[in-house]
């Protein structure tokens, strides 16, 4: 390669210049210029052997349209594209030692060596005013109590060891209003909350066998036909129940012209994609009579209506073109009649039964201190059951979302099981966990299996995992719970025209019991995930339950509709502050005597 003033070629020319690694001779024009400087300054920089320069020059050369001639423009290129690459790879190499996986087999290994790189940093560092080096430890000066629960795992468990930044949170700490009944319902002058502690309390899955959900299943991949299958049967069977009830004839077809009125069965549905209202209310026959055709509804003549999609109805109405149904009359769901027990039940002691929802933390802590507070409350009064919504690690949760926790999801939420159930195996109490949607760890899927979670020996006879939705049978008296939030969800799509005063809840409420679901929403919430194969089996209720818990984000209450008694406890924190739960005295009747309702006292209180 010859250089920019001519005369002889790079790897044949003069002798050794001093500072010129060996095996990089410049020619006779260069051995005093600046390419000798540069090449002499690039082997120091870059600490590189004299040969090993001189190969890497005369490679990269070689691959120039110029490269017969060096020059400082050359050598300038030559660091930019081939050294200082070979810099950044060294680089790389050395951190991904660190970036890998590590040998840590406990948390607090993972613990230990971020002390020892904090030690190592704090021995650089100048002392200085406001130095934040770890404060030292010693009899006199203790660590605080929170520091170590929140950093080591081989103290007494609390979630928030999973936290890296777990702090209390200042809101819910510093609230005054702790204890207090914010709502009641029944007879509760003079009322002991103080259970037995699970002490002859039977908690049993109601329902036959193929319609109880106990383990996880296959979903997803769900076809068309399986999914209009399962609405099909649902019209078919609510309309032979309002048919039968009613003592109507026929059907007609919402399709065929009538002048006169005649009676139609289908399910509401909207004539579009946004939300439900007085002018896009749309009626789907039924397959047998309509073979599934929409009409158009006009509800101007009806004084009162309650309508969501989904809802199966049956409705008088005049068809004068086949194009449109001018309804005048709505005919009113029925429920399910209430379980009645053929067996003489002996046991009619009372039960209280506590009913708490998540999330279990606030949303600007981790540190589970409103679940340690209800542990507290299950502790003292000894509630003959706890029944325990999810959800336990909120999806939610800005730590959750943002990847903050050092632990798995799974690991997380298996701790928080191991306190309560520890931490209340002194009270005694039967424990009952309900799946949410909103739980990470769990699978995302409506209808929802139970929690997977291996139980000791002594623990198996007084927890029970059940999913969501399921039906309880307390002593006797039957229970409907579900995690998901259908009072908000059929709240937005509901709309409805009444000249007295009405309750929305009330109306909902009466919607879930005639239309005989847990979910009778279609199409449902955005953040639902329903799978229609198993929603024939799980999510139809087998009777009318005594009391029904429905938590969700709005307003708590105890409502009676129907003669089920239903609960709304609402939820155990509200965002940076403390929220409610709920306990109920319930007690089996005679089965000789006019039903009446097992629930007779109810209460909403302020954890």
């Amino acid at each position: 390669m010859k250089c920019r003033e001519g005369g002889g070629f790079f790897a044949c020319c003069l002798s050794q210049q001093p500072g010129v690694p060996n095996g990089v001779r410049l020619c006779r024009g260069a051995a005093g210029g600046s390419q000798g400087l540069r090449v002499v300054e690039l082997c120091m920089t870059h600490r590189l052997a004299q040969g090993d320069l001189a190969n890497e020059l005369v490679a990269f050369t070689t691959t120039k349209e110029d490269g017969s001639r060096l020059t400082v423009e050359i050598l300038n290129v030559f660091e930019h594209e081939v050294l200082n690459k070979r810099v950044t790879k060294a680089h790389q190499k050395k951190d991904n030692r660190y970036s890998g996986i590590k040998d840590i087999n406990t948390i607090q290994g993972l613990i230990d060596v971020e002390e020892e790189e904090e030690n190592l940093l704090d021995a650089y560092t100048t002392p200085s005013k406001g130095s934040q080096k770890r404060n030292i430890t010693t009899p006199e000066n203790p660590r605080s109590k929170r520091t170590l629960s929140t950093r080591s795992p081989h103290l007494v468990f609390s979630p928030n060891s999973f936290s890296p930044s777990a702090t209390p949170s200042q809101k819910y700490g510093s609230r005054s209003n702790r204890g207090e009944v914010v709502t009641s319902f029944g007879s509760v002058q003079d009322t002991s909350w103080s259970g037995k502690g699970g002490h002859g309390s039977s908690v049993k899955l109601f329902g036959p066998p193929e319609r109880l959900l106990t383990k996880s299943y296959k979903f997803m991949f769900q076809k068309l036909h399986d999914i209009r299958e399962v609405l099909s049967w649902k019209i078919e069977e609510l309309g032979d129940a309002l048919k039968k009830h009613y003592k109507i004839e026929e059907f007609t077809s919402v399709l065929v012209p009538a002048q006169e009125p005649v009676t139609v069965l289908g399910q509401i549905g909207c004539d579009s994609n946004g939300k439900l209202n007085g002018k896009s209310v749309i009626l789907e026959g039924d397959r047998e009579h309509s073979s599934g055709g929409q009409v158009p509804v006009d509800l101007s003549e009806l004084k009162e209506y309650s309508l969501f999609p989904g809802q199966v109805v049956v409705m008088e109405s005049i068809n004068s073109t086949g194009g449109k149904l001018v309804a005048s009359k709505l005919y009113e769901g029925v429920p399910l009649p209430f379980y009645q027990s053929t067996k003489q039940v002996d046991d009619l002691e009372l039960q209280i039964v506590l009913v708490a929802c998540g999330p279990y933390t606030t949303s600007d802590s981790i540190t589970y201190d409103p679940m340690l507070d209800l542990i507290d409350i299950i502790n003292k009064d000894k509630p003959d059951v706890c029944i325990l919504f999810g959800p336990f690690l909120d999806a939610k949760h800005e730590q959750v979302e943002n990847g903050q926790l050092i632990g798995s999801f799974e690991d997380i939420f298996k701790h928080c099981l191991k306190m309560i159930i520890e931490g209340t195996r002194s009270a005694g109490s039967q424990l009952v966990f309900v799946p949410s949607l909103r739980d990470v760890h769990h699978d995302f899927i409506y209808p929802q299996p139970p929690f997977s979670y291996e139980l000791s020996k002594d623990d198996k006879q007084r927890v029970h995992f059940v999913s969501d939705p399921c039906t309880l049978a307390i002593n006797g008296v039957i229970f409907g719970l579900t995690s998901t939030d259908l009072l908000f969800h059929m709240g937005t799509e509901e709309i409805s025209s009444s000249s007295g005063v009405s309750d929305r809840f009330t109306r909902i409420l009466n919607h879930v019991l005639t239309q005989r679901s847990y979910y009778p929403l279609y199409p449902p919430s955005e953040e639902m995930n329903v799978d229609y194969e198993n929603f024939y089996n799980y999510i139809p209720l087998p009777v009318t339950p005594d009391v029904l818990i429905v938590p969700s984000e709005l307003r708590y209450f105890v409502k009676d509709v129907l003669g089920c008694v239903c609960v709304n406890p609402g939820r155990l924190t509200k965002g940076q502050v403390g929220g409610t739960y709920s306990r109920l005295y319930i007690q089996k009747q005679d089965t000789e005597e006019e039903r009446k309702s097992p629930c007779i006292a109810a209460q909403v209180v302020k954890i």
